[in-house]
């Protein structure tokens, strides 16, 4: 029987599945002086998925507290940004037909 034991590097670890962000590449922009959760995502682009961060802004508190050295209770939480203006629902059922 075959064993694959591929192991990542910690460093190669993804924090981000929807952009595909590594924890090393979150380390660097938090070594560069990006505090924030809103400093992190401008960087990097973690965040800014399908999933709008809900998957990967608690890990990214995290590091930026562990390694800026920041109690993670003082960290801003991330901003959201609506859309400009609401669109209605059959406008993009109107759409999907169009696909």
């Amino acid at each position: 029987m075959l064993e694959s034991k591929a192991k990542l590097s910690d460093g190669e670890l993804v924090i981000c599945r929807c952009e595909e962000i590594t924890k090393q590449q979150v380390v660097d922009a938090i070594l560069e002086g990006n505090t924030s959760i809103s400093g992190i995502r401008k960087r990097t682009r973690a965040g800014m998925g399908f999933c709008q961060g809900k998957s990967c802004s608690r890990q990214i508190r995290q590091l930026i507290a562990e390694y800026a050295d920041l109690p993670e209770q003082q960290l801003e939480p991330a901003r959201v940004r609506p859309p400009v203006r609401p669109i209605p629902v059959k406008t993009v059922i109107k759409g999907a037909d169009e696909i």
